[in-house]
């Protein structure tokens, strides 16, 4: 496994794993936290997300896409048979 990215919020580094997921890339979160009890431990120790090394540029050219809102109302309605207006 390769660390791409380290992450202070726990829910950031879910989220960016969940991305990757839908891409059919597996990810992992690593993090150290004394098992819930101490989640400050993450200001210390960052959450990291991990990646195969095959995988590794891949993922972070997906992590680092621009989001662009109109792209994607653009497809939904495309996929519903309308335009926009």
């Amino acid at each position: 496994m390769h660390v791409i990215r380290e992450y202070i919020d726990e829910m950031e580094a879910l989220i960016a794993r969940s991305i990757l997921e839908a891409h059919d890339i597996p990810a992992i979160v690593l993090r150290d936290d004394a098992g819930g009890l101490l989640p400050s431990m993450h200001l210390l120790w960052p959450v990291r997300l991990a990646v195969r090394e095959a995988d590794a540029v891949e993922a972070l050219r997906i992590l680092d896409a621009q989001f662009d809102e109109d792209d994607i109302f653009t497809d939904n309605l495309e996929d519903e048979g309308t335009s926009r207006p």
